[in-house]
């Protein structure tokens, strides 16, 4: 199943939808405004809130949280230490499982891996507009709002990463 996230560049609230692969939307990604941290509600069509993605304010290095709307911590998603060649993320399931992000997160080519396995390729390649990039997840039986929550956390971690270098 393949998703296409189109960020939206000046919003309030920071708002968007992500698409399916037939162009209807599959998921809100509904920015929380006036928060001490960052907040985003991935929400389904009908309004349901899937997960919640937080920036954790308590963290030595940055990272933000998913969890069920219940409040329930599904994973936390934070930058490796040491990653000599390849950008590299880690989302730390509340299982003790861990998934792995490594490419270029800069320019949003990077893959979700669960130990050997590809469970989703991020790509812009084909996009020309900014903020837009598909998620081709390869696995019918993945979590795809986990997977795009994984996606959308890793862009913005690396976002506010290089504008505290900016």
């Amino acid at each position: 199943m393949r998703y296409l996230v189109r960020e939206k560049v000046f919003d309030v609230g920071d708002d968007f939808w992500i698409e399916d692969e037939n162009g209807r939307p599959a998921f809100l990604v509904d920015g929380k405004v006036l928060r001490v941290r960052e907040t985003l509600q991935l929400k389904e069509p009908d309004g349901r809130v899937a997960l919640v993605v937080r920036q954790k304010l308590a963290a030595l290095r940055p990272s933000m949280t998913i969890e069920r709307a219940d409040g329930e911590l599904v994973c936390t998603v934070a930058k490796k230490r040491l990653a000599l060649l390849r950008e590299r993320y880690r989302a730390e399931l509340a299982t003790g499982e861990e998934l792995t992000v490594t490419g270029n997160i800069i320019d949003k080519e990077f893959d979700i891996d669960f130990g050997d396995e590809r469970l989703a390729r991020v790509s812009k390649k084909w996009f020309r507009v900014r903020d837009t990039y598909a998620v081709d997840i390869r696995r019918e039986d993945a979590d795809a709002a986990l997977l795009l929550a994984v996606a959308v956390s890793v862009d913005r971690l690396e976002n506010r990463l290089r504008e505290r270098v900016e």
